[in-house]
């Protein structure tokens, strides 16, 4: 199995829910550019250049994976997959593309510029998620805070690239791969995660939708066993 995380997240980020996931299969998940031990993001990056990555690991393994990507790991999770036979299946949670969180690109530019991340995390958390103010407040007195804060640097590049992305919806219907969506509960039908995860649903008839109950978009932080429970059920109905 190989898990794809989206901004502000990374292998570590992921372990709850890879230590919770039952099932024989090893799990890999990626620290992508811009999260170490991985180099920086570099001068040409795109969200094509997640996707060649992402391809260029998955055939050094040598054998057929599950591929699981969350946000934007879905959204390169997702392009990889109609190009790379080695795909067994793919889960796709939350995944996002353009227009996405535009109004929040010049704050993040001018917070990256700053080498402001309490900015960037702030920023994140309010224009593009849509967090109330209390709740960022909150976060910021708990331990996550600093977590986050070390994951920020690249997010400003890394959502311009979604909105200079455009996915390839048009051929998602070509995948002859079992597909589980996954949704959280709190996030259905609301912006910005449910209406983008509406596109890809609405590209993907040929999906499984399943919905995490109770949860919005940070079910890997929130609720990892829940989490690893809905991997391992869409493995499981994959055969």
């Amino acid at each position: 199995m190989v898990i794809v995380p989206g901004v502000m997240a990374d292998a570590q980020t992921w372990r709850p829910v890879v230590d919770a996931i039952d099932l024989p299969n090893p799990v890999i998940t990626v620290n992508r550019r811009g999260r170490l031990p991985s180099g920086p993001l570099g001068p040409d990056y795109a969200v094509g250049v997640e996707v060649d990555d992402l391809r260029h690991l998955i055939t050094s393994l040598r054998q057929q994976v599950h591929l699981v990507g969350w946000s934007y790991g879905g959204l390169i999770a997702l392009e990889a997959a109609l190009v790379q036979d080695e795909v067994l299946s793919l889960i796709a949670y939350e995944p996002v593309a353009r227009p996405f969180g535009t109004k929040a690109l010049a704050p993040l530019r001018k917070a990256a510029a700053d080498n402001d991340f309490d900015q960037t995390v702030e920023l994140v958390n309010t224009i593009v998620s849509g967090f109330a103010t209390d709740y960022v407040a909150e976060l910021r007195r708990s331990p996550a805070w600093p977590v986050l804060r070390s994951l920020a640097r690249p997010l400003a590049e890394e959502l311009a690239a979604i909105n200079d992305y455009e996915p390839a919806l048009s051929r998602y219907r070509q995948l002859n791969v079992p597909v589980t969506l996954l949704l959280g509960e709190l996030n259905a039908g609301q912006a910005p995660y449910g209406t983008a995860f509406a596109a890809f649903a609405d590209a993907l008839p040929q999906a499984r939708v399943v919905t995490l109950g109770g949860q919005g978009h940070l079910a890997h932080a929130q609720a990892p066993r829940q989490l690893a429970r809905a991997i391992t059920d869409a493995v499981v109905h994959a055969g």
